[in-house]
């Protein structure tokens, strides 16, 4: 783990997972690609949303958690993006007990992590989308267009 992370206080702590619970993303993905072993993989994301104003404090938060990164975007919001599964991991571990509205969520994400660590075969890469496409449950999302189905029947033509 992050020695730096071990040194935030539990105040901070909480009040971070606060923000996450209000202003931020959990977001578990199958994402496509030709470099990937099964044509997909699976990417994990932590991500703060606020308005441009405040983009000192995402600033803030970047320098309290480490990893990432820090965004302006066009329509007038800052975003800090945490993706791949170690240090979402290592962060998710942190700010789980004080988590409130995405404490099931986190559970979910910490299991995908998890497994996705114990991929063998076409077999287990399926098991975990089956987990990820359980996030839907969570999120609000209307964008998702990648799913176990589509894995499948991708690892059909492959065959």
């Amino acid at each position: 783990m992050n020695v730096h992370l071990q040194k935030i206080k539990d105040i901070d702590l909480a009040y971070i997972a606060g923000f996450l619970d209000g202003d931020g993303s959990l977001i578990a993905q199958i994402v496509k690609g030709d470099n990937y072993k099964y044509k997909y993989g699976i990417r994990l994301s932590i991500v703060f949303y606020q308005y441009k104003k405040k983009h000192w404090f995402m600033l803030w938060l970047k320098d309290q958690l480490k990893y990432g990164y820090v965004r302006l975007r066009k329509d007038g919001m800052s975003e800090y993006v945490i993706t791949a599964s170690g240090p979402v991991e290592h962060i998710l571990v942190l700010l789980k007990p004080y988590l409130r509205l995405k404490h099931d969520l986190c559970n979910l994400v910490l299991k995908i992590i998890k497994n996705k660590k114990n991929i063998k075969s076409k077999e287990d890469f399926i098991t975990v989308c089956k987990l990820v496409d359980l996030t839907q449950e969570h999120n609000y999302s209307k964008r998702k267009t990648i799913t176990t189905e589509s894995v499948i029947d991708t690892l059909k033509t492959l065959e």
